[in-house]
């Protein structure tokens, strides 16, 4: 004969499947946490605070040095049409 408790069916907590599907969504959820505090606390810096002054002296020492567009100019044009280039006499 077999006992009343043998026939009791055991709590949902007692099965390791059980377990093993909660614990999927559990350790995403305190990650997002972590991810979500680790974000708040490092805020980055968005710009300086006279970055438009700065901007003009990066133009004024680009705009000293001369260069020429020819060469790219050519290679542009040369890849656009597939005409070689005539050569010089």
């Amino acid at each position: 004969m077999q006992n009343a408790s043998d026939s009791t069916p055991r709590p949902w907590w007692r099965f390791p499947h059980v377990w093993l599907v909660i614990s999927g969504p559990a350790i995403v959820v305190v990650a997002s946490f972590i991810t979500f505090y680790l974000a708040a606390v490092g805020k980055d810096p968005v710009v300086d605070e006279d970055y438009y002054r700065k901007g003009i002296e990066i133009n004024k020492t680009l705009s000293d040095k001369p260069t020429s567009l020819a060469p790219a100019m050519q290679a542009r044009n040369h890849a656009a049409t597939g005409v070689p280039e005539p050569k010089a006499p």
